[in-house]
């Protein structure tokens, strides 16, 4: 396709759609209809709403449970399902919406997107029984899938530009984390005042006022619609997905070499082998798996699986240490994790300019580095508080951590041509879950390999008492209090230490991960191209307020004549 705007009335009739310089069929403008004129910026905020609110609510309920618990009575197993069931069935759909954006609309999938996430959010907050309340998460998983991929992919459309794209995605990125940290936080607020149900009901006015405004202002596009869309090829990445997702988290609680863990395992994985070489002989495949050939993509995808793998274990970890060894509060907890958020924000808002100074290839490899030193640096902790420590460590860690992120994603989303956007932040989105689900199953099996010997062999404890106390912290406090006298204390004095080795040893696998990622990065371009992202670019020019002429496109819809 030419880089030049080819000429001739864009109104002309019988004329439904016309291209972008990269191919993308877009919607001509018809004067102040959806999406014509927006500042690219305005759209900007409407996308970090979307985000925000999924960010949100994927941490939202977690505070929520004991209520939950105390509420609705579900069991054990039907608690599991409440919790994982929204990044479950999220993180199976994402390829299936993505794609189905590029196809039939990313504002419409968005839009579909939004009503969805409301009307689950209401089915959620009035839920009287466990069934109904999985069934409402379940469905804002779906709207959740909806939104991720068509927030990034609409970026991805209205910033042509690569160095106004880098900061977009930056602060895009920086909602992201404020989502992420805000989400416990805003639902202590809540349960302080009001009901479990309050941290649903806030979606639904936020999703009432973005619905229009996403109608209006959102610009629509599609990919190239030549040949049908692969609905076979969908549902078996969709059920792969599900079948690896539920296998990865049922061997993050335990439950390793169990049926329960292998068979949907096994299931996932020969669909998603089946679903690639259907991809590789279709003449238009639902993804265009030939990403993977271009060493920026893959190895931006790779970074973000090693990234979320070595670090969303640890944040668990983290967690449970600051409450259950040092005694601090939720609230306590979430304001010592605040610093870390806050590095986070100014690393995604700082990382256009890092990006552009340093390349691709020394941000992530240097976010990787930094990172690793910051989660080594945390295994000066003990079992006594020591808050310098602990706020050094997560600022070192936020930044390192979102400057790695926002780099590898960057790169990911600049390397997809505009017309497959929705494909390609499908796949970033569902190498975020990914990562995030092994890590816990990976972090957790050694957290705990490295924690059980020294409960159950404890002193003048009973087996029985030791083996029950050993699967974690919690479980061997309950433990030690009905044992009571000696006995009870010297369980909980081994627990605690067996648990700090224990994060010790975590840290320090993490850490090895982490510089394994500074190695892969390596692959990464060395400089920022603002050209094609067929790799025909040319290096970005500070001084230079101009990207190469291939590189704009007008927001609202097609070229003009």
């Amino acid at each position: 396709m030419s880089g030049t705007t080819t000429a001739g009335p864009s109104r002309a009739a019988g004329v439904p759609r016309q291209r972008s310089r990269y191919g993308q069929r877009q919607r001509p403008r018809r004067g102040h209809g959806p999406g014509a004129g927006a500042s690219r910026w305005t759209v900007l905020v409407v996308l970090c709403v979307s985000l925000l609110l999924v960010a949100v609510d994927a941490t939202v309920l977690h505070v929520a449970v004991p209520a939950v618990t105390e509420d609705l009575r579900p069991g054990a197993i039907q608690l599991l399902w409440i919790v994982d069931v929204y990044p479950l069935v999220c993180a199976s759909l994402l390829i299936l919406f993505g794609t189905l954006g590029d196809r039939v609309g990313r504002r419409r999938v968005l839009l579909l997107g939004y009503g969805l996430f409301g009307v689950a959010s209401a089915l959620a907050a009035v839920a009287t029984t466990p069934e109904v309340l999985i069934g409402a998460r379940a469905l804002l998983g779906v709207g959740g899938a909806m939104i991720m991929p068509a927030t990034l992919s609409i970026l991805r459309q209205v910033f042509p530009d690569r160095r106004e794209r880098a900061l977009a995605i930056g602060i895009w990125s920086a909602v992201a984390a404020v989502g992420a940290a805000a989400g416990p936080l805003l639902g202590g607020f809540l349960l302080e005042h009001f009901w479990w149900g309050s941290v649903f009901l806030i979606n639904i006015p936020l999703m009432v006022v973005s619905l229009p405004i996403g109608r209006w202002l959102l610009p629509e596009s599609t990919g190239d619609r030549n040949g049908p869309w692969d609905v076979l090829g969908a549902l078996m990445a969709a059920f792969g997905l599900f079948g690896v997702v539920l296998g990865v988290k049922r061997a993050g609680g335990g439950e390793l070499l169990s049926l329960a863990t292998v068979v949907p395992t096994a299931l996932g994985v020969a669909l998603l082998i089946l679903f690639t070489r259907r991809q590789r002989r279709r003449k238009h495949p639902l993804v265009d798996l030939s990403l993977f050939a271009r060493p920026a993509f893959g190895t931006s995808v790779g970074c973000i699986v090693l990234a979320m793998l070595a670090l969303v274990g640890l944040e668990l970890i983290a967690a449970q240490y600051l409450q259950l060894v040092l005694g601090l509060t939720p609230l306590e907890t979430g304001l010592r994790l605040l610093p870390l958020t806050l590095a986070a924000m100014a690393s995604g808002l700082a990382g256009s300019r890092m990006l552009h100074r340093f390349g691709p290839r020394a941000m992530v490899s240097l976010g990787f580095v930094l990172t690793a030193a910051a989660v080594l640096s945390l295994t000066l902790m003990g079992q006594h508080d020591r808050p310098g420590v602990l706020v050094a460590g997560f600022v070192l860690l936020g930044f390192g951590l979102e400057t790695t992120l926002f780099g590898a994603y960057e790169s990911m989303l600049s390397e997809a041509a505009a017309e497959s956007a929705g494909g390609a932040a499908a796949i970033g989105e569902t190498s975020y879950q990914l990562g995030a689900g092994i890590g816990i199953a990976l972090l957790g099996t050694v957290m705990n390999a490295a924690y059980a010997p020294g409960v159950t062999s404890a002193p003048g404890v009973p087996s029985a008492a030791g083996a029950a106390a050993s699967h974690s912290l919690g479980e061997a406090y309950e433990v030690a209090h009905r044992l009571g006298g000696p006995a009870g204390e010297a369980l909980r004095t081994a627990a605690r230490d067996s648990f700090v080795h224990g994060l010790h040893v975590t840290l320090v696998v993490s850490a090895g991960l982490l510089l394994l990622g500074a190695l892969a990065a390596l692959r990464l371009p060395r400089v920022m191209e603002c050209g094609a992202p067929s790799g025909g670019g040319s290096p970005c020019d500070a001084g230079d307020g101009e990207a190469a002429p291939r590189d704009r496109a007008p927001v609202g819809g097609a070229t003009a004549g």
